[in-house]
């Protein structure tokens, strides 16, 4: 729990999603944790760990799609700064797509960032994701980059089997 705390407090991390401000403690304990077992217990969250080391290095998921059947789930990770370009994002994303497509019965993968999100596109398209659409969705709060929009990625099975 506490690395999971950690994680979502580190601005860095959360520069993309709160504008680099730290997810309040009772939020995680009390939303984010329980959603991963909740949401999608047959889908799921994955921690991840580095090889070398055994430290904490982020978290991947699995996750429903709002509007969409259990067929359609949205791909997402936050990785610790420690770990980034050492391409353990690239690795865990292709690891989930193949359990999705290969195990779970999942026929489309989306993910959606910010546009200004260089890290995460790059990740995103590495792993056979492919560019939908610029949108300009309701954020809470604005953030700097919100002005250039979000991303929609997705990759279909047929996409996948194919490569």
């Amino acid at each position: 729990m506490e690395l999971v705390v950690g994680l979502h407090s580190d601005p860095a991390v959360m520069e993309f999603l709160t504008g680099g401000k730290a997810q309040a403690r009772s939020d995680v304990v009390e939303k984010v944790l329980p959603a991963f077992t909740r949401d999608y217990p047959d889908r799921g969250a994955w921690a991840a760990f580095e090889k070398e080391s055994g430290a904490f290095a982020g978290w991947f998921a699995l996750s429903p799609v709002a509007g969409h059947d259990r067929t359609v789930v949205d791909l997402g990770y936050r990785l610790c700064t420690a770990v980034w370009g050492r391409g353990l994002a690239t690795e865990g994303a292709r690891a989930l797509i193949d359990k999705a497509f290969g195990e779970l019965g999942v026929e489309r993968i989306v993910a959606d960032t910010m546009t200004v999100n260089v890290r995460s596109r790059r990740v995103l398209e590495a792993v056979g994701l492919r560019y939908v659409r610029t949108f300009f969705g309701e954020w809470p709060e604005t953030i700097p980059g919100a002005e250039h929009g979000d991303v929609d990625y997705a990759l279909d099975r047929s996409e996948w089997a194919a490569r």
